[in-house]
């Protein structure tokens, strides 16, 4: 099993209506993610925790859990996880091509990358970049 991170950042998704393991098929499509671990809830039911790995960085993730208040709110306006990537074309075409619903085209932008966002079928938001080639 590949180590966890011991310092850092790393985003904790909750999945709601028992989508847990759904996303990770989704984020392994969508994202090239790498599953580290997954755990099962005791009733065999739910994903309890899930790690990946997704283009070098982290992210875990659960199905809800109302009885710990686990449970999966409204995905937050102001939260957009990024992926700085190689090709931001093609990782966003492949997010797409997925499930993920295209909420902004990749483009040239100022600060000197291709850069689009993609909503996931789970409601959370990525923005996507990759250094412009010239």
């Amino acid at each position: 099993m590949a180590e966890r991170p011991v310092s850092g950042v790393t985003p904790f998704l909750t999945i709601s209506e028992r989508r847990g393991a759904e996303a990770l098929t989704f984020y392994q499509r969508a994202f090239a993610a790498e599953i580290v671990e997954r755990n099962v809830a005791e009733d065999g039911q739910r994903l309890m925790q899930a790690s990946l790995r997704i283009n070098g960085g982290w992210i875990m993730l659960s199905d809800e859990f109302p009885e710990w208040r686990g449970h999966a709110e409204p995905a937050p306006q102001g939260v957009t996880l990024h992926l700085q990537v190689d090709d931001a074309d093609r990782w966003t075409d492949r997010a797409v091509a997925a499930g993920a619903t295209l909420t902004m085209k990749v483009g040239d932008q100022f600060w000197g990358d291709r850069y689009g966002q993609v909503s996931d079928p789970f409601g959370h938001r990525w923005s996507i970049g990759s250094p412009i080639c010239r």
